[in-house]
């Protein structure tokens, strides 16, 4: 399994190296990056040509992952996803043919775009990394990522996500008009063949992105900033503006997420802060908001804010120096955490 400084050095290469074609939104692609880390799924939810696919295919290029892009429309079916059975020329029989979804990197393109019945059908896929097909389940590739696209502002022909299908998302990210000088040196980039994304550099491969999940149950988390996620995330429930809060599962995102980004920072333990800086992203689409405060524009990542303002904010420290990942864990991305009774106040 690969160590935390071994992890982090190939995070800060592959964050270089998309540098190279997406421009101005390193922040944005250090989120996906951290996602990865955490084992979960990404949807990027804003306008088009804002870089979204563009995205998605060189995230997966530069960690020498296997990539598949579904363009999601009103006649897509589930089996057109997850594969069906078919028959096989050769023996004349019936075989499973295996759909896009067993790859590495999703790209589920403009998933708002097709019925309910579809959607539903990467709901096992997200959740418990496997596809069930006529009685037989089969396990998907490791790693295991899906990045989706949505427009938030077109309506005609859509068809809302529901909340199951939001919560299994551990991170929503908006990733936003580029200022004028950087979408000036993507315009100049775009005339350079040297930034083709075809070309960019692999940087790891499925097995290496494997253990560097694994080697994330090695970034420390104390019990203060453990009662911390769960304090915000209880504030959504009970925040005034929210019909629901979020869910058991984004305090789980919250936290994978925050050990993601103390990685990043050099650190081998978790901060408040590296929860605040995340928070947004883990738990705003997880919000559903009073039907009558809408007009008002009241949104989830709105009351995230006021939550993280108002939740008291402990103070946190390692007992001892920092450390590299421990041995290998078979519990893989969503196995417990390691013991954590050696750290103090």
């Amino acid at each position: 399994m690969k160590s935390l400084d071994e992890t982090r050095v190939i995070v800060r290469k592959a964050l270089d190296e998309l540098d190279r074609v997406v421009v101005g939104k390193r922040d944005a692609i250090e989120l996906v990056l951290l996602t990865v880390l955490a084992g979960g799924h990404v949807l990027l939810e804003d306008v088009p040509g804002t870089g979204k696919t563009l995205m998605a295919r060189s995230v997966a290029r530069v960690l020498g992952l296997d990539f598949a892009r579904v363009q999601f429309t009103p006649d897509l079916l589930p089996s057109d996803l997850t594969g069906a059975p078919a028959l096989d020329p050769a023996t004349r029989e019936l075989a499973f043919r295996p759909g896009p979804v067993f790859t590495n990197v999703l790209l589920a393109d403009e998933l708002n775009r097709t019925p309910p019945k579809t959607q539903a059908a990467l709901l096992e896929a997200m959740g418990e990394y496997q596809v069930s097909s006529d009685g037989v389940t089969r396990r998907l590739p490791e790693p295991f990522v899906v990045l989706a696209t949505d427009n938030p502002i077109e309506y005609e022909g859509t068809f809302p996500l529901p909340e199951a299908q939001l919560d299994r998302f551990t991170a929503r990210l908006r990733i936003g008009y580029l200022s004028a000088n950087d979408e000036s040196a993507m315009v100049r980039r775009s005339l350079d063949h040297n930034t083709d994304p075809a070309i960019l550099r692999p940087i790891a491969d499925p097995a290496t992105v494997v253990e560097m999940i694994r080697s994330m149950d090695g970034v420390e988390v104390h019990d203060d900033v453990t009662d911390y996620v769960v304090a915000l995330v209880n504030a959504t429930r009970t925040h005034p503006s929210a019909e629901v809060g979020a869910s058991p599962r984004g305090s789980l995102a919250l936290t994978r997420l925050a050990r993601g980004a103390a990685l990043v920072d050099g650190r081998h333990y978790v901060t408040p802060d590296d929860v605040k800086r995340v928070a947004v992203a883990a738990l705003g689409h997880r919000i559903t908001v009073k039907a009558e405060l809408w007009v008002r524009n009241i949104t989830g990542d709105a009351i995230v804010e006021d939550v993280l303002g108002s939740v008291p904010t402990p103070t946190v420290r390692p007992s001892r120096p920092m450390r590299s990942a421990p041995a290998a864990s078979t519990a893989g991305p969503s196995g417990p955490p390691p013991d954590q009774s050696q750290w103090a106040r």
